[in-house]
């Protein structure tokens, strides 16, 4: 009975400091006042080009969806993808947001995003990844039956930033970041529990919230 005390009150205590702590930062490079007409649109386009620092999909989904809600049209970025057929294919796509300018002086390009309908696009860049761990546990079964016991723990940062440009005017409005970082612990007394710092689904909800209040501010 002693031991079941003590569990409870470790996961009270994790439960109470596993939480995730994010900060964002919104920031805006001009003053802009044009209403976004009910054919335009906004879509959201994740990095792509390298590897190891590629936006994931799951993060893309998530701001996508979460801001989709009824009030701007958010095309989807493979939508986008094969309306601009072949100029964001990954192999072609522009590296970073300034070199939109200059894709987008391209008469056929540009004729090409007018058809879209996108007025905005938000260019996403980060990545969750894991820090710091450590812990140990073992697991053994017998006769008797079996269990767990030990205590394991790791951190997870998300860091992502989100660049709004205003492609009827081929320019950088603002810019959008976010820093959520968490620590999930598994304690293990016979059943492993996992408590696990949702850092992924902090940040999203982050940046849509900031992005809607910054496009429905410049409406």
């Amino acid at each position: 009975m002693q031991t079941s005390y003590k569990l409870f009150a470790l996961l009270a205590i994790l439960a109470s400091t596993g939480c995730v702590k994010s900060s964002i930062e919104q920031i805006r490079h001009t003053a802009v006042n044009s209403q976004i007409a009910d054919t335009e649109s906004v879509v959201i386009l994740g990095r792509r080009q390298h590897n190891n620092k590629e936006t994931e999909n799951s993060f893309l989904d998530c701001v996508t969806n979460a801001l989709d809600d009824g009030k701007m049209k958010v095309l989807p970025e493979q939508t986008f993808k094969d309306q601009m057929f072949p100029w964001f294919e990954p192999r072609v796509a522009p590296l970073t947001t300034k070199s939109l300018p200059q894709l987008m002086s391209q008469t056929a390009v540009a004729e090409r995003l007018k058809q879209t309908g996108v007025r905005y696009i938000v260019w996403l860049d980060g990545s969750t990844e894991d820090g710091d761990k450590g812990g140990s546990m073992s697991c053994a079964a017998g006769p008797g039956g079996g269990g767990c016991l030990g205590f394991l723990w790791w951190e997870k940062n998300a860091d992502y930033e989100a660049s709004i440009w205003d492609m009827q005017n081929s320019e950088s409005v603002g810019k959008i970041s976010v820093d959520a970082s968490g620590t999930s612990y598994v304690p293990a007394v016979i059943i492993p529990i996992p408590l696990i710092a949702r850092t992924q689904n902090a940040a999203c909800i982050g940046v849509a919230n900031q992005l809607r209040e910054f496009l429905q501010t410049l409406n």
